[in-house]
């Protein structure tokens, strides 16, 4: 794998072999500036909370990084900021989201990284989005910036 001077281009795609690679990936994408939204897509096991871990790690986070499926939001302060983790997959209504003060956390964070965030693009329409997917090995992802 190689990361030129950005992760990936819009309609650029890349292959991931391993959690190390996924990882590293991840970690490129905290040259986003302050304040980025960063949203990730793909089927369940996708990678999409592994680039998350090479993310927080790349912001000197050291404690586990996991998926905030059932807490919908997860808050990891690092020494380059707060790091805003959100799993929208359960959530019926943006609407929600916005009423945990989502708006006010993307303001007040470092980066903030929207799994399942779709519903959102709309409102951030200048933020990545990547979408990951299983290939035939089991360690292996691809993951394609949408825009």
């Amino acid at each position: 794998m190689t990361l030129g001077a950005w992760p990936l281009a819009p309609g650029e795609t890349s292959t991931l072999r391993g959690l190390p690679e996924q990882q590293a990936f991840g970690a490129a994408w905290a040259a986003l500036p302050p304040g980025s939204v960063l949203f990730l897509e793909g089927e369940l096991g996708a990678g999409k909370t592994s680039l998350t871990q090479g993310l927080a790690q790349a912001l000197g986070f050291t404690e586990p990084v996991t998926s905030p499926t059932y807490a919908l939001m997860n808050l990891y302060p690092t020494p380059a900021g707060t790091l805003l983790h959100v799993d929208a997959y359960r959530v019926r209504d943006p609407a929600e989201l916005y009423e945990m003060d989502l708006e006010a956390l993307i303001e007040g964070s470092r980066l903030s990284v929207i799994e399942w965030g779709e519903r959102l693009y709309a409102d951030y329409p200048e933020a990545p989005v990547l979408h990951l997917e299983h290939m035939k090995s089991p360690e292996t992802r691809q993951v394609t910036r949408r825009r």
